[in-house]
């Protein structure tokens, strides 16, 4: 027996079978692990150093500084935070000699191979220490280039999120680059001093934080964006203080016609240039303070000041930006015909239809701040980790993954089973953190190269991308209607039913050329796509969807079903032809569970119906013959010496507990006692009495050899692929417990 819970400290122990005290402790442990944490919101200059399609920062820096001779040095400077230490392999792809440095010590230089071969890439192991990690490249400019791409590998889930170096731009996203230098100034032991004034290095570093005098005495707007051929319109947004009742008084002067609300209320209309003080009434709460001006004759901008009962009004950003000390948000050039709603205009999720400056249309813009090229730019920074899951001691609020998918799965129904609609509530916050920002993560990947927010989503290659929180998302909407959550379910869809690879029989698998795990099949893949097909024919009424849903589960039991033990084996290869035959626990898991929510909602005349109803009740049939006397199951199935494992327990607790309280399963064994008996276990052996789920197994890869599920494959404390499960378990067996008594 594995044990990973003493049983003094078990949350058994402490509750004994009070199933909803055990439920309740696992979603406020969570809760309470993973604060809502919103995105953190920084200065981004797009004159920086930008990433590719694949998330390499692209510091091919010819055309950055096409004046440097040959023999030249040019430095690229960053700091990158780690929650912990944790090691993380990045790719660099060589554009001449580089050597890479981090925290004063020399971890990477090209080879003269490397350095010469067009197409060189060189996977780099890099330990991140927990705090800062300050990482050096060294670029030398030669006849066959100069720079480099270098970035996490897998860096949609593996963020690197580098920060700027310097007091000048404390907080500030991105990279900074030298100016060419002659002679090598920094190298082992000797970094740029990150927490001294970029001055102080003698050199000068871009990209440029500051306005030159003649740029500085031009109108706001005009600098920010040019003078105008035609005429255009353009926002500004700051915020007043608490308001305390004051009389308030707005002056300042105007270049062309403007309207000023306060928290979306008409407050004053200007309909010519110059000076002006007006008294206004407004009772607000938040304070949004916005102004929508027309370029005019004496060029394109405003000045716009508050104050009460003679006290200026000290203005504050809208939102904390890190490295901006301005209190202004700036949006243009918009067409002057373009009315758009005072509160909406006042959103971190808002896009502008933009116009060039001779009116002509551009396509989208987004927030800019009072700083050369410089935007607003949202950044997914919780759970600030290495390893590919967000697994460990920070929040994961607001983060797209398929875990994290589970996770609000889970929450969800705990909280409508024992009525807690702030658990809910804050599922549905982590859910409309990420669908909110959609638009803008789809604008910012287009502008950038790479997006800044809801990597998964926007950069879906694979079922693991999107079909799990897209299925929660889709739960969520069953609660509450968001269109939004509509919106981003189509394309999911369109992904899975018209752009998925497919083999010939139109089993979907992966084809990733190159990969590991390319031309292979997953069982996993069962679960990362029928939750959110049956539940996308749901809300939209395509029938198409469970249909496709009911023909993969078939599909897939034909090319990973061992018959003889009636489990599937985990992957299948058809590199080589054949299936691994190792029944992996939590894969194994991934199919009982999603067959059952397939059955749920599957109409009783399908045609595939009693093909799936055998397929459910064989393989909960070969699952039962395996369970251990503690009541778990073991990481792969059929192995006597591999170690208990508690995410594939809870899932076959989950499903067997449906299959009775639907009638799918025979009566003639009792799998009633076998999802008590599993539910036990779990509370006794994996479930602390804090919380914490133990005894989950990292995500993982796939072999044909058991023992790299066995040896290399080892758990991990809450992590995400338990958590949610572990909390369905409970809902289910309390259900089972209750027969019924409590909301479904």
């Amino acid at each position: 027996m594995t044990v990973y819970v003493e049983s003094r400290d078990s949350a058994r122990y402490a509750f004994g079978d009070e199933d909803r005290r055990i439920l309740e402790l696992l979603a406020s442990r969570y809760i309470g692990a993973n604060p809502p944490i919103p995105f953190a919101y920084r200065a981004f200059s797009h004159q920086g150093i930008l990433q590719n399609e694949e998330g390499l920062y692209d510091m091919n820096l010819s055309s950055r500084w096409p004046q440097a001779a040959n023999g030249d040095y040019v430095y690229v400077y960053g700091l990158v935070w780690s929650d912990n230490e944790r090691s993380i392999d990045c790719n660099l792809e060589p554009i001449g000699p580089i050597k890479l440095y981090m925290n004063d010590k020399e971890l990477f230089r090209t080879s003269a191979v490397e350095e010469m071969k067009p197409d060189a890439r060189v996977v780099i192991p890099m330990l991140l220490a927990k705090g800062w990690n300050r990482i050096l490249i060294e670029a030398r400019r030669t006849p066959a280039g100069f720079g480099c791409r270098f970035g996490a590998d897998e860096a949609k889930v593996r963020i690197l999120n580098v920060i700027a170096p310097f007091t000048d731009r404390d907080g500030s996203a991105g990279w900074v680059f030298s100016e060419p230098v002659k002679k090598p100034c920094y190298g082992e032991g000797a970094f740029p001093e990150e927490l001294h004034s970029e001055e102080e290095t003698g050199l000068s570093w871009l990209p440029r934080t500051k306005w030159e005098a003649e740029e500085a005495a031009l109108p706001n707007l005009e600098r920010q964006y040019g003078r105008p051929e035609a005429a255009v319109a353009g926002y500004g947004w700051t915020r007043l203080p608490v308001w305390r009742k004051e009389s308030l008084v707005l002056q300042g002067h105007v270049c062309g016609p403007a309207s000023v609300w306060i928290d979306g209320k008409l407050v004053l209309n200007l309909t010519e240039a110059g000076a002006f003080r007006e008294n206004v009434k407004a009772d607000y709460s938040s304070g949004n303070l916005l102004i929508r001006t027309l370029s005019g004759s004496q060029g394109w901008g405003f000045e716009l000041n508050a104050s009460a009962d003679d006290k200026p009004l000290a203005l504050k950003q809208p939102m904390h930006i890190h490295g901006y000390s301005g209190e202004w948000l700036y949006a243009g050039p918009i067409a002057v015909n373009t009315e758009l709603d005072a509160s909406a205009v006042c959103q971190v999720s808002t896009l502008f239809p933009a116009i060039d400056l001779n009116g002509q249309p551009t396509g989208s813009t987004y927030w800019e701040l009072n700083m050369p090229q410089t935007r607003l730019r949202p950044f997914y920074e919780n759970a600030m980790l290495s390893n590919k899951w967000t697994t460990g001691t920070a929040t994961n609020f607001g983060r797209w993954d398929y875990p994290l998918g589970v996770t609000m799965y889970g929450l969800l129904r705990t909280a409508r089973v024992l009525n807690r609609k702030e658990w809910s509530d804050y599922a549905l916050s982590h859910i409309r953190t990420c669908t909110d920002m959609y638009d803008y993560a789809l604008w910012d990947r287009k502008e950038y190269g790479f997006p800044s927010v809801n990597h998964q989503l926007v950069l879906t290659r694979m079922l693991d991308n999107c079909g799990s929180f897209g299925s929660a998302m889709l739960e969520a909407y069953l609660q509450e209607d968001d269109d939004m959550f509509l919106r981003i379910a189509d394309p999911i869809a369109d992904f899975m039913l018209k752009r998925l690879e497919r083999r010939e029989d139109g089993a979907f698998y992966r084809l990733s050329e190159g990969e590991y795990f390319d031309n292979t099949l997953w069982a996993d893949d069962l679960y990362m796509s029928g939750p959110f097909l049956t539940r996308y024919a749901i809300v939209s009424g395509n029938q198409e969807a469970i249909d496709e849903a009911a023909r993969q589960f078939l599909l897939f039991r034909r090319y990973l079903f061992i018959e003889e033990e009636r489990i599937m084996s985990h992957v299948y290869d058809f590199k080589y032809g054949q299936a691994t035959r190792v029944p992996w626990g939590r894969g194994n898991g991934w199919v009982l569970f999603s067959l059952s929510e397939l059955l749920e909602r599957l109409p009783e005349d399908h045609s595939n119906r009693e093909a799936l109803l055998d397929f459910f009740r064989s393989m909960c049939s070969g699952v039962a013959d395996l369970q251990s006397s503690s009541g778990l199951w073991r990481q792969v199935l059929n192995e006597p010496d591999a170690y208990e494992e508690a995410s594939c327990t809870a899932m076959f607790a989950y499903a067997f507990a449906r299959g009775i309280r639907f009638g799918w399963l025979p009566g003639d064994r009792d799998y009633a006692a076998a999802a008590r008996k599993a539910w036990r276990g779990l509370t006794e052996n994996a479930i602390d009495r804090s919380g914490n789920v133990h005894g989950v197994c990292s995500g993982s890869r796939y072999s044909f050899s058991p023992d790299y599920y066995m040896y290399d494959l080892r758990t991990v404390v809450n992590d995400n692929h338990g958590i949610g499960i572990m909390m369905l378990a409970g809902v289910e067996v309390s259900l089972l417990n209750s027969a019924g008594k409590f909301p479904i």
